[in-house]
């Protein structure tokens, strides 16, 4: 039954990969970002770049791949209680994103979708996590998209940022 399943998913993919071969794209891309939530206390600013492969499924939608890498950096607190001053120092958390992507167009200018998969923890005690990346995205030019974005990893806590981004379409 398995088997089966899979020559089923396979197929289909296969259609839809040979369907949209002529609407296919790279995009690659640059982002910026400020912690929000929970990763505020220990991080004061991101960093990051982006890749996809996105395949035209219709007019309205495309679904692809997408991964890249992030760098939320570390903060330092100090909390003084007196004549007693405590400093911290919070290491960069840094992951890269391994994800499904689609895209809805409802104008040629306009886009929503959102990313979804797994983080991959790349610092030291970092496990990663579920990653999820809502997007929403404004063709300044034929082949220049500006975007925001939440995004978050999931792993007993959430780590989110919310970011700001350009990419670029090859």
């Amino acid at each position: 039954m398995k088997r089966t399943y899979l020559f089923y998913i396979a197929i289909f993919m296969t259609l839809l990969i040979a369907n949209a071969q002529d609407r296919s794209s790279f995009k690659a891309g640059m982002n910026a970002g400020i912690p929000v939530g929970d990763a505020s206390d220990f991080s004061s600013f991101s960093i990051g770049f982006d890749m996809a492969y996105h395949w035209g499924v219709s007019e309205l939608l495309d679904v692809g791949l997408a991964t890249g890498f992030v760098n939320a950096f570390g903060d330092t607190e100090t909390i003084s209680e007196g004549i007693i001053e405590i400093e911290a120092e919070f290491e960069d958390y840094q992951f890269i994103p391994l994800a499904t992507s689609f895209r809805i167009y409802p104008t040629f200018e306009f886009k929503f979708g959102a990313d979804v998969g797994y983080a991959v923890g790349i610092n030291e005690g970092n496990e990663g996590g579920f990653y999820y990346r809502p997007i929403v995205g404004y063709n300044i030019t034929g082949n220049t998209e500006l975007n925001v974005s939440y995004t978050a990893v999931d792993n007993n806590g959430t780590f989110a940022i919310a970011t700001l981004g350009v990419l670029f379409l090859f």
